[in-house]
């Protein structure tokens, strides 16, 4: 494609903060970098991810707010991660992550723990313990 070409969608998710880039011929033939903010195709993949995304954040917040799970399944979702990985960084197995996720378990964790499980999200441990 020239560069001419590259397209430039004006709906796109990035909100103009950020552009991608695209490699496009130039008027001699080679390979130029050219910024491009998106192409509907692409922007419409990004809208249905996001879209799938935000659904799985909303039925972890669901489930911790009638009582099936623990404040920390809204967090490792809403960060997109799974308990291996938040277990890797904590220095926890993925199964102790998961006893975590029992709400009565994580009601009973040390205010250090806690303070750990916020400092991974970057949040408070307020907001870590309380979902609405």
């Amino acid at each position: 494609m020239d560069k001419e070409q590259v397209p430039q969608d004006d709906e796109n998710l990035l909100e103009g903060k950020f552009a991608v880039v695209k490699y496009a011929l130039d008027k001699n033939g080679k390979y130029v970098k050219v910024q491009s903010v998106g192409w509907e195709p692409e922007n419409i993949a990004l809208k249905q991810a996001w879209e799938v995304i935000n659904e799985k954040v909303e039925a972890a917040r669901q489930r911790v707010v009638s009582g099936e799970e623990s404040p920390l399944a809204y967090w490792i979702e809403k960060n997109m991660m799974d308990e291996k990985l938040v277990g890797d960084y904590m220095g926890f197995s993925k199964w102790k992550v998961k006893e975590h996720l029992n709400p009565a378990t994580f009601a009973q964790l040390p205010e250090n723990i806690l303070k750990n499980y916020a400092d991974l999200f970057k949040i408070t441990v307020e907001e870590l313990t309380k979902i609405n």
